[in-house]
């Protein structure tokens, strides 16, 4: 299973983006998908999750300005980002896992997009 992440760009503090990351491949299903951001000298973070049944779960840096959300029939998850901080500024990956068909049944996977700059001027 693939994932495509886009949206990413260059944004004035206090702007908005809105990130989407697709999936594709013989997929089954997806549980859980998640957005993490990794920043230069800074450890990954784990920004936000979403899982099947819709809950969602925020890094504290994050709450209440980034919203989480999947349409599971495009096989897609997005992230929309407001009120934008330059300490934002990172590549963002999203990360799946779910079921997928093989050639004998169905197996599991876990997947990650290859990242999107965000970039946040002050």
């Amino acid at each position: 299973v693939q994932l495509q992440a886009s949206g990413g760009g260059l944004v004035q503090a206090g702007g908005s983006l809105r990130l989407s990351c697709v999936a594709s491949g013989d997929i089954v299903s997806i549980n859980g998908m998640r957005w993490y951001r990794l920043a230069p000298g800074k450890e990954r973070e784990l920004v936000a999750s979403i899982a099947n049944d819709g809950s969602t779960d925020y890094a504290g840096s994050v709450k209440g300005r980034f919203t989480i959300s999947r349409d599971d029939f495009k096989n897609s998850a997005y992230l929309q980002m407001n009120s934008l901080k330059p300490e934002d500024t990172a590549v963002y990956y999203c990360a799946a896992d779910g079921r997928q068909r093989a050639l004998w049944g169905e197996r599991n996977f876990s997947s990650w997009g290859q990242g999107t700059q965000v970039t946040v001027s002050s």
